[in-house]
């Protein structure tokens, strides 16, 4: 069975700073391009990041880049999002995304990041 699970989401004030993670089982990791994704409430989901199945390429919105960096460790089957210079914009459910690979894709449930003063 395929999980996703992240953590790191929070409260944190305009300008700072957080690392999701997004730890994944059940699948073999190295084989799939991870994305990042937010929904901020009444809003549609956005791509935030993506980072190539070796993580060698990362690319990024003009909303983020910048201020997110994506990486990934294939030996620990973990994905993160560093995140910095935060803004209340930025509040949102962020979700990981793993693939498509072989037509097959899979979400995590998300965490919360709010960022307000």
């Amino acid at each position: 069975q395929v999980q996703l699970v992240e953590s790191g989401g929070g409260l944190v004030q305009p300008g700072g700073s957080l690392k999701l993670s997004c730890s994944a089982s059940g699948l073999v990791f190295s084989n799939y391009p991870m994305r990042w994704y937010r929904q901020a409430p009444e809003k549609e989901r956005e791509l935030v990041a993506t980072i190539t199945s070796a993580g060698t390429i990362t690319n990024y919105p003009d909303s983020v880049k910048g201020r997110f960096t994506a990486s990934r460790d294939n030996v620990a089957n973990m994905l993160y999002l560093q995140m910095d210079s935060l803004k209340p914009d930025d509040t949102a459910v962020y979700y990981c995304n793993a693939g498509p690979w072989l037509g097959i894709e899979y979400w995590g449930k998300g965490t919360l990041v709010t960022v307000s003063s």
